[in-house]
């Protein structure tokens, strides 16, 4: 359970622990923390940037193509998301059929989806050496490279821009028929010919002016990264997204959040001058949290973190979920425990199954586990039961953003469920295989090790106070990261804190075993 300050258990927050070498951002609802986005200076979130590409490689096989963007590996475009510009279309088919088919297609209707109605094969939209504007859609997972979209998006805060379809969205979480009418009539005469935008829902009740200025400045935006476009000569960074503090101002911070909270006076700044630009109203609701102890300890947080690392959950009653996470799918089992419950077996199974139901969708949310999901829970006897577990399961992930369909449960009281997967599930971002175990179980990468130890070293501080010098005793591997690769953290928390901090290594420790005292001067 999270400690809030002033007592406001049932607060909505956004906590924000910025670092330089490390920003999280966690949102808390109801006093419980669903989801964890985390960023780290190696520029690993790649999501939304946008590059000048060029094909290296067409599959007509797999309808897609390898397209190098001058990151460590190409990535992959498919043809369902390769922009059709009907002008370039028209020459390509005037030149490969005399003319009797450039007119087909070019009225196609743009669906939210980024396609029209009319198919093309790759090897017709693309060639190699060939030069072409891409957005990343989906973070590299793995061994797989980024995916690709020719069909750019550039989200603000009341609407998102899609410079290359011809579409007028409205979010469903805008209920009102009148205000999704009033909105949409807006945007429509305001909008250039040829160009689609999507009503975010923090639109709800937002007047024209506002509108037409961030509409102003998204097709400016637009123009500048053309104009980049144009200028570049080979694979290169057109556009990078926002840092993921800003974004979780643009994106999370909405009515149902009441407050936001950051540790970084710097930060914090950037965030109040992002705020005064395109929503003041929000500027009250804003604090710099100044206290001793780090930021996640003291809501919570850290314990939260490092329970989503956990195979198995216990739920309140006594019963536990086990989540597995495989090459081609998340297994999750229920279990009741040492849960005895009623007299009544099947009541007992359908309670641990409804708790069970509540945790599964938490710990989807946190851990951004995505792809093929099967839970199997405790059989029940009656049908009534089991569409009770589906219906509320699907009720449970109705807050969660990422996209999902669930499949009723079977007979044998499975549920497959997928869940889409844009970025990297919290154990890869935060873990990697244990080679203490030959990769049967997972340890805590260097790096997490190293950016726990620099959150060690401020909560020492605050018990210790101001006296002394910082001795840390680490495994060899871990001096080696913070000796050759986080010098520059080192030094930017000695200055912080205005002492010494003295490594160690200790040959006998744990990768993941670490001291820390503090010494007279």
């Amino acid at each position: 359970m999270l400690s809030f300050m002033n007592g406001d258990a049932m607060a909505n927050e956004l906590i924000i622990n910025a670092r330089p070498q490390e920003t999280r951002v966690a949102l808390v609802e109801n006093g419980q923390v669903v989801e964890l986005h985390i960023e780290r200076r190696t520029g690993q979130e790649l999501m939304g940037n946008i590059y000048r590409g060029r094909v290296v490689r067409v599959l007509p096989g797999m309808q897609a193509a390898f397209v190098d963007i001058g990151l460590d590996r190409s990535a992959f475009l498919y043809v369902s998301d390769v922009h059709k510009d009907i002008m370039e279309l028209e020459q390509m088919m005037l030149r490969n059929s005399g003319g009797d088919e450039a007119n087909e297609g070019q009225e196609g209707e743009f669906q939210s989806s980024g396609t029209t109605e009319v198919s093309f094969n790759v090897e017709d939209l693309l060639h190699e050496g060939q030069d072409i504007m891409v957005q990343i859609s989906k973070e590299p997972l793995g061994t797989k490279g980024a995916r690709l979209t020719s069909y750019v998006s550039l989200p603000g805060r009341h609407l998102v821009l899609l410079p290359t379809v011809n579409h007028l969205g409205v979010s469903r979480k805008i209920e009102d028929p009148t205000e999704r009418e009033r909105l949409k009539s807006m945007v429509q005469e305001l909008r250039p010919n040829h160009c689609g935008f999507i009503i975010r829902t923090a639109s709800e009740g937002v007047d024209r002016s506002k509108i037409k200025a961030e509409m102003d400045f998204l097709l400016k935006l637009w123009a500048s990264i053309q104009e980049k476009m144009a200028r570049s000569t080979g694979p290169s960074l057109l556009y990078k997204e926002l840092s993921i503090a800003l974004r979780s101002v643009r994106d999370l911070f909405a009515k149902e959040v009441d407050r936001l909270i950051i540790d970084s006076a710097e930060v914090y700044n950037q965030i109040r001058e992002f705020i005064e630009t395109f929503v003041p109203v929000l500027k009250y609701s804003v604090d710099l949290y100044d206290g001793p102890e780090p930021i996640f300890d003291c809501y919570g947080i850290e314990m939260e973190i490092s329970r989503a690392l956990h195979r198995k959950i216990w739920l309140k009653s006594g019963g536990y979920i086990v989540i597995e996470l495989t090459e081609a799918l998340t297994a999750i089992d229920v279990n009741t425990g040492s849960y005895v419950g009623t007299r009544n077996l099947e009541d007992t199974i359908l309670k641990t199954n409804l708790e069970a139901v509540k945790e599964i969708a938490l710990q989807l949310r946190l851990r951004n586990l995505g792809g093929l999901i099967v839970i199997d829970f405790i059989d029940m006897e009656k049908k009534t039961n089991r569409e009770k577990i589906f219906t509320s399961l699907k009720e449970a992930l109705s807050k969660d953003k990422a996209k999902t369909h669930i499949l009723k449960m079977s007979e044998l009281g499975l549920i497959e469920m997928t869940r889409k997967r844009t970025r990297e599930n919290l154990n890869r971002i935060l873990g990697e295989p244990c080679f203490y175990c030959e990769g049967r179980g997972i340890l805590k990468s260097k790096k997490t090790i190293c950016y726990e130890i620099f959150r060690s070293i401020e909560r020492e501080i605050a018990v210790s106070g101001d006296s002394g010098s910082i001795h840390v005793r680490v495994n060899p591997a871990i001096d080696h990261i913070l000796k050759e690769e986080e010098q520059q953290s080192i030094a930017e928390i000695e200055k912080r804190i205005n002492k010494r901090i003295v490594i160690t290594t200790r040959d006998q420790f744990h990768l993941e075993q670490y001291e820390i005292t503090t010494r007279p001067c």
